[in-house]
């Protein structure tokens, strides 16, 4: 049972929370790159753990992430003109760079000094697989920007579907690591198949498995868990077991089961602390990963069908996420188009923070218990002034993936070699541990 001061201590991010401090402690990401594509390009803004940013990428093609508000008068220069390096506010003309630095003020006379001491808050910012990152911490803790599990390197095909979704971040996460709901909400688009594997076609996922009450294990480390959700699969069920391994990587990361075409992982940013832009990306080989635009025809998140222009579902609870009645008479087991929307319809019907200490938890809830004890212990040992959970020495090893197969009952899933899905035949990226990017 979790009570009511652990559920906000787990869930708030915004101002000192002390979870939203430890996020900060990690470089996060802001936008997606394609919003901001084109030097001189539209002003986009953005929000990260409860703060206000505007991005935008200047004549030379650099990205700035700078707060939204003007250093001058706090009005907004998402509405400013982006021009001849910098972001020129349209109140009363003041100009900043990407770095901050106030190269304009043309409403003050020529001979004030007022320009060399206004700096405007501005983030450190790297671009890599499909991501605008900044790094929300002090100045002075600034680390090497390590590439995430799931973009090992700039030539990896990374393809994102982003949604902007009115709930907070951690009920999305658990919704990522648990594994059970998926043979139930998603039974209409992870179908059981007598396959040898998890296997992808143009219209869905295809599991070796009927097992809708799957055997949770859990493997601790420092950088988050990985678990197994063990189900009898369809063939050899006397000798072998399908194994479905989740890697949650601290704090808002979740390397999802692969198929045997391209890997799966999720982000979840706090964008505040009801409001979330959660990344639902495919990767792997660029033979066999989709393209953008078939990977969110196939989730039902394409902008301008599914979502608005700012990547807000047009499904909702007032339209009932349009839910097919007739084709649950049919047999579609929800109703809902696309199964990240029937993941979104769960997560928005809690509320915009979930009330945990009203849960009734059981068995197949294993890693939902294992990720509110862990995060809770990590932000209480990071406020006692331990390094936050998944951090430099405590990152995760590139050794560790998620994977999903059947294997023989004699072998422990822990022990079971496996490694991330690539093409056959095609030369493996593989980067040590501590592998970084200068910014």
């Amino acid at each position: 049972m979790i009570t009511r001061e652990e559920n906000q201590l787990l869930c708030r991010v915004e101002g000192d929370a002390p979870m939203g401090q430890l996020m900060r402690q990690h470089w996060l990401p802001v936008c997606l790159i394609e919003e901001v594509s084109e030097p001189d390009c539209t002003p986009v803004r953005a929000r990260v753990l409860g703060e206000s940013l505007v991005v935008f990428r200047d004549s030379e093609g650099q990205v700035g992430v700078l707060e939204e508000a003007c250093p001058h008068r706090r009005v907004s220069l998402v509405y400013g003109r982006n021009e001849e390096g910098g972001l020129r506010c349209l109140y009363h003309g003041w100009k900043m760079d990407v770095k901050g630095n106030v190269i304009e003020m043309v409403s003050e006379p020529p001979a004030s000094c007022l320009a060399a001491k206004v700096k405007h808050k501005a983030y450190p910012v790297k671009e890599w697989g499909g991501f605008v990152w900044a790094w929300f911490g002090l100045p002075e803790q600034m680390p090497d920007f390590i590439p995430p599990p799931w973009a090992p390197t700039q030539d990896t095909r990374v393809t994102i579907a982003k949604a902007v979704i009115p709930c907070n971040w951690a009920q999305i996460l658990e919704g990522a690591i648990d594994s059970a709901h998926s043979s139930s909400l998603h039974s209409s688009d992870m179908v059981p198949a007598r396959v040898a594997g998890g296997q992808a076609t143009d219209k869905n996922w295809l599991r070796p498995s009927t097992d809708k009450a799957p055997r949770m294990q859990v493997q601790r480390g420092s950088y988050g868990f990985r678990y197994a959700a063990i189900r009898r699969p369809i063939q050899n069920a006397a000798t072998h077991e399908y194994v479905r391994s989740t890697v949650f990587v601290a704090p808002i990361s979740v390397l999802v089961p692969p198929n045997n075409l391209y890997n799966v992982a999720n982000v979840n940013v706090p964008m505040d602390d009801t409001t979330t832009a959660f990344y639902f990306i495919a990767w792997g080989h660029p033979s066999q990963t989709p393209e953008t635009e078939t990977w969110r025809k196939f989730l039902g998140q394409t902008v301008g069908v599914d979502l608005d222009a700012h990547y807000r579902p047009l499904r909702s609870d007032d339209n009932r996420f349009w839910q097919n009645r007739q084709a649950m008479k049919a047999g579609n087991f929800t109703g809902i188009t696309g199964f990240p929307n029937q993941d979104i319809a769960m997560w928005v019907t809690m509320g915009p923070m979930a009330d945990r200490t009203h849960d009734r938890l059981g068995a197949s809830d294993m890693a939902v218990v294992e990720f509110r004890k862990q995060m809770l212990e990590a932000v209480r040992s990071f406020m006692a002034g331990g390094p936050a959970i998944g951090t430099g020495d405590l990152a995760i090893p590139r050794s560790v993936v998620s994977y999903q197969e059947v294997i023989p009952k004699t072998v422990d899933w822990r022990d079971h070699p496996c490694t991330y899905v690539w093409a056959d035949g095609q030369h493996r990226p593989e980067l040590e541990p501590s592998y970084s990017v200068k910014v």
